[in-house]
């Protein structure tokens, strides 16, 4: 395991080996679930929070301010307004880098992703590869409470993807993932262009091209517990021209 120190960078405190790995979580109006999901992360000693909020109008932001004030593993990256799922996953990575985190997760708000497999994820990273994924599409992995319609669209939206940019991945649109530090700090974060679910597979795209290992591994996928999904017309076909742009080398 990297030695880290508890010295201060740029007025944030850089994490001790105890807690070298970092959730980054975005969030916009999720506070029926963030407390809870937070509660089950800390329950793994190694295990830090920075939720980005894209100034929620349902108070999420307000209720992670005040966890963060009773517990120091908490932090919350406010934002002036609903900037896009990509911009807020690069602000927490970055504001990761700077406080020394070895190892940087993301995952989703709604228990859609299911805490328990952050340690598998870790020990991925930690033993065999630079990216551990979790997919729903590898054997193992599966979905759950799923229309058809939704499930054609995630499937064949990752087959096209997979084809056209020679993706290493069944599932390179899954929010599950941890990275080594040193993906994120090779990666021109600046460069990313995507800001919807493309985001993820832009992140693929260019941590294959940068010669870094990636493994996917199955997670069991339900449909979120409450709320209503993100997904909209605008973000598949983002997706679907980014993906060209990306094969065109127009990004």
């Amino acid at each position: 395991m990297t030695e880290t120190t508890g010295t201060l960078v740029e007025g944030q405190a850089i994490a001790t080996a105890t807690h070298d790995c970092i959730v980054v979580i975005p969030t916009y109006n999720e506070r029926d679930t963030i407390v809870d999901l937070i509660g089950k992360i800390l329950e793994l000693p190694r295990f830090r929070v920075l939720v980005v909020d894209d100034n929620s109008p349902d108070g999420t932001g307000t209720l992670v301010t005040d966890l963060s004030l009773k517990e120091p593993r908490v932090g919350l990256l406010p934002r002036s307004g609903k900037l896009g799922l990509g911009s807020a996953y690069i602000a927490g990575f970055r504001r990761a880098l700077r406080e020394g985190s070895q190892y940087i997760f993301e995952m989703d708000a709604d228990f859609s992703h299911d805490p328990a497999y952050l340690p598998y994820l870790l020990q991925a990273v930690e033993l065999h590869c630079d990216l551990a994924i979790g997919s729903r599409y590898v054997r193992g992995g599966d979905t759950v409470n799923w229309g058809f319609m939704r499930q054609f669209i995630s499937r064949s939206g990752n087959l096209y993807a997979g084809l056209i940019l020679q993706l290493p991945t069944t599932d390179s649109t899954s929010g599950f993932r941890c990275y080594h530090r040193r993906v994120l700090a090779a990666l021109n974060l600046s460069a990313i262009r995507s800001n919807g679910y493309a985001f993820q597979i832009e992140m693929v795209y260019r941590t294959k091209q940068a010669g870094f290992r990636i493994q996917e591994l199955p997670i069991i996928f339900p449909d979120r517990r409450v709320g209503k999904s993100k997904m909209s017309r605008h973000i598949v076909l983002e997706a679907l021209i980014n993906v060209w742009r990306l094969r065109l080398g127009l990004m």
